[in-house]
Order: structure tokens, then sequence, then C-alpha cells
């Protein structure tokens, strides 16, 4: 099956192989231009709450679903790696979903923005409109022993175009002498590397995805879109602090530190729930625990991915970082009139958030570590 699309600097055409899943090319993304001449075109996320507004049980079926594929005779224990900023929350959902049954799993997710502890390695995600990531070993000596003895690897990400990505991670991980993984998974919602993606990192990896096909891209004359600058790693004007730590030093167990009841949010309201940047996964459990009490609730987040308006980006709201790096982020697919309710969750103080973008949303603050 061939899908194509025309953008502004090309044409995206898409193979796709047979299904490998319930899940149809359309149920999990669509289509846009990037702003960034590295990789001009983007696959916009259906299912994972950062471009398009989704259900929380939307996300978790497919965090679920992912999770399913991969083979249940891993050898354990298990390190769980999600790919920042994207996949964090996939990540997440995927080693909660190994833990109902692999108690000896962790969960760990690279990062931009680095908590005050030693950073154990660095790598580069080269197609990215930020290139750099760091990725923090654990502290508790529990979860330093597991990673330890760790003898499989499940790497997660929303999707794998050609693995140099995966491949410069694992390098890293070999270089700092974490190579003693038996079993490598390399787990995406959609694979676009013909399987190269886990062919590249040798005999012990296998790949698992929801979709599979090849890409090809065909430029037109049209100038590539400008890029701002947001290739930026470092702690700006506010740091994390570690005793907070929601997946950068790694947990095995995932919890919700603020109570959705005292939001008052009544049975009849229509409400959003927002993430910041990185910051996704706590407050996707609380959209989902207000799901779970019969409220209709959305779930994205900002991001500092830089996309053109068009194809499946129709609103867009350019806004100041909230981690005082100085960059630009963005909302995109928001609008405030369908909402009863819009919470923006943070980690970070609240006078670090954009005031117009609250201004513009009238959106209620969320600081989930006062």
């Amino acid at each position: 099956m061939a899908l194509s699309v025309q953008l502004q600097t090309g044409t995206l055409t898409l193979h796709l192989d047979p299904p490998l899943s319930s899940y149809q090319a359309d149920d999990l993304f669509g289509f846009a231009q990037r702003r960034n001449p590295k990789r001009a075109f983007l696959f916009v996320s259906k299912v994972l709450g950062r471009h398009i507004p989704v259900a929380p049980s939307r996300m978790r079926a497919v965090m679920d679903a992912l999770a399913a594929r991969i083979p249940a005779d891993l050898p354990g224990p298990i390190v769980v790696i999600g790919m920042a900023e994207t996949a964090i929350s996939l990540g997440a959902g995927v080693q909660q979903a190994l833990s109902r049954t692999r108690p000896d799993s962790l969960y760990l997710c690279t990062t931009r923005h680095p908590l005050p502890a030693p950073i154990s390695l660095e790598f580069k995600e080269e197609h990215s409109h930020a290139t750099q990531q760091v990725l923090h070993y654990p502290q508790a000596l529990a979860h330093q022993q597991l990673l330890q003895e760790a003898r499989s690897l499940v790497l997660v990400d929303d999707e794998a175009s050609t693995g140099q990505t995966f491949a410069n991670l694992v390098t890293a991980l070999q270089d700092q002498g974490k190579d003693q993984f038996e079993r490598i998974i390399v787990t995406t919602l959609t694979d676009w590397s013909a399987g190269q993606a886990a062919a590249r990192l040798g005999s012990r990896a296998t790949q698992v995805a929801l979709l599979a096909g090849q890409w090809q891209w065909q430029a037109n004359q049209a100038p590539p879109l400008e890029m701002p600058a947001v290739d930026v790693v470092g702690t700006g004007a506010w740091q994390a602090r570690c005793a907070h730590d929601w997946g950068r030093l790694g947990v095995q167990t995932h919890t919700l530190p603020v109570n959705a009841e005292q939001l008052g949010v009544q049975p009849h309201e229509h409400v959003l729930v927002l993430g910041t940047g990185e910051f996704v996964w706590p407050p996707f459990l609380l959209a989902e625990s207000l799901e779970q009490m019969g409220i209709s609730v959305d779930f994205s987040a900002t991001t500092r991915s830089p996309i053109a308006l068009g194809h499946s980006i129709q609103r867009s709201y350019a806004l100041q970082d909230n981690y005082g790096q100085g960059i630009a982020n963005f909302l995109y697919n928001v609008d405030p009139s369908v909402y009863d309710r819009i919470f923006l969750c943070t980690e970070t103080p609240a006078a670090l958030l954009d005031a117009d973008l609250l201004a513009a949303l009238q959106a209620t603050v969320v600081e989930f570590y006062p």
C-alpha cells in the first residue's frame, strides 16, 4: 500500500508493509512540514498527546499494544529507555505495562534538562531539531544494582527511520562499560527502517512495531524553512530536583504526586490537561485519573519541535520555554473554546510559565512540586 502527501518543500511517499497489528496508518499519524532543513517532514502522532490532543485511554491502549509485542521471555532484569522528548510517556507506559508481569524492569528516559547529578553519557540525534541528549544512571542503590545486572534493554521511540539514534545510544553505553545486554529490543510505533534499526545493533537485537514500511522524500525547488534555535541542553534558569524525579534518574513504579479530585472538575466538563516539554508522564497520569473519574479529558503538551502550519497542524502557539533556557517552545492544535477547563501542568515554578500562553488559554496552572 502506498500513500503520498504534498508538503511545502517536497513530496513524501510511504510504502506500507502488511499490517503488524490492528492499527492502520491513519490511526497512528498524520503529516506536517518541519521547520528543519535536516529533515523536512514530520509524522504527526495521533496517539502520543504531543502535537494533537488525545484521550488518555487512547494513549494507554497504544502503550499496552506496543508492550504486548515485546517478547515475554526476555531475560531479566530489563531496562527500558524512552527517548526525549516525544517518547518519554510512551517509554514509561511500555515499562509500566511490562511491570505488571516483570517486576524486574526499570524505566529511564533521556533528557535535555540534566538534573544536579552526574551525567552518565551523552549522545546525538543527528536529524533532530535538538541533536544533543544525555542519560543519567540511577541514584537509588536498588536501581543501580538492577541496571548493573540487566540482561535485556528495551529502547523506545515513536519511530525508527535509520536507527542511527539508537546506535549512538548503544555505543555510548558500551563506552561506559554497559554492554552486558543479551537482548536488545528496538520498540517503536512505526518502523521505517526496513528492520535496519535493529540490524545495525547486531544479532542480539530485534525490532517490534505496530506499523512498518518505508518512506521516500522528493524535494522540490522551495527553499527550506528557517529553524528556530532550539538545540540547547542545560539547566537554564531552573534545575529539576533529584527528589522530584519521575524518570530521568530511573523509576520502577509510577506515582501521581497530585490529587485529581482536588482540581474540582465537574462531571459535565470537557477538560484539557497539558504537559510542558519533557514533563509529560505525571500530567498524563493526572489526565488518566480524571478520565477514570468519568470526566471527558484530552491530553497534550508543549514542545520545542518547530513545525509549520498546514496538514495535521492547524493551530500553533509560540511561547517562551519554562525552563529558562531562552528558547522557543510551541503548542499545537489546541482550540481553547472547545474546553471548559484547561490545566497547564509544570515541574517548574508557575512564575516561569509563559504569561501570554496562560492568558490565551485561560489555563489553570498545576504545580506538581510547589
